[in-house]
């Protein structure tokens, strides 16, 4: 009974002040397969693991899975006002490794990260950026085009960004499925414990900008 008691009241000092009396925040993570949830069971892919992170600490969330996999950032953009509907509060956009991986030209990248980023926020919709590092193989000058992509609209654009979602599961074969690119079940609960400082950040400027 005693540790049920604590249990409670540590769950109540992790609760931010602002969770309380509000309805629940709709976000939409729009991504490709390491957001999706590729090679996993539904329950496991990020967007249900940090809707119950978030709910365990009594923020009330309603999380779309709008991850689709192969998506580029380009295809991301092209079916971005269907992916995010109206009545959304905020966008988790996680888009960029197959770009990097398929060595598409940074320009075109940005462009259409660009591009989301305008258009949500056209649409009066907060965004939050998960940022990608391009893999060693193509060169110095590749990496440096392709990195700087994220925090250049980070600060451009005045948007929250989680500097490398795969951050602490990349290039971790325990924590990566055989094919060495998309994370396991434990590399997800890696990811979503690393990122939560962040979102639970965006989700109070949210909410801030909701009263």
């Amino acid at each position: 009974m005693h540790i049920a008691v604590l249990m409670l009241a540590l769950m109540t000092i992790a609760k931010p002040a602002w969770a309380d009396a509000t309805k629940p925040v709709k976000l939409v993570v729009l991504g490709d397969s390491l957001s999706a949830g590729l090679g996993l069971p539904g329950q496991e892919a990020f967007p249900i693991k940090l809707q119950k992170a978030l709910q365990a600490k009594g923020i009330a969330v309603e999380m779309t899975n709008a991850g689709v996999s192969g998506d580029t950032a380009s295809g991301g953009r092209d079916r971005l006002d269907w992916s995010v509907p109206d009545g959304t509060d905020g966008v988790i956009v996680e888009l960029g490794a197959n770009d990097a991986l398929r060595g598409i030209d940074p320009d075109l990248t940005r462009k259409a990260l660009t591009e989301i980023v305008q258009r949500l926020k056209a649409r009066k919709i907060p965004v939050m950026l998960c940022g990608m590092l391009a893999p060693p193989n193509y060169g110095a000058e590749y990496a440096a085009r392709f990195n700087s992509i994220y925090p250049d609209l980070a600060k451009q654009f005045d948007v929250p960004l989680y500097p490398f979602f795969l951050d602490g599961v990349a290039a971790d074969a325990k924590l990566n499925q055989a094919d060495g690119i998309h994370p396991t079940a434990v590399g997800i609960d890696i990811i979503v414990g690393k990122i939560m400082p962040t979102v639970e950040a965006f989700l109070g400027t949210i909410n801030e900008q909701r009263r």
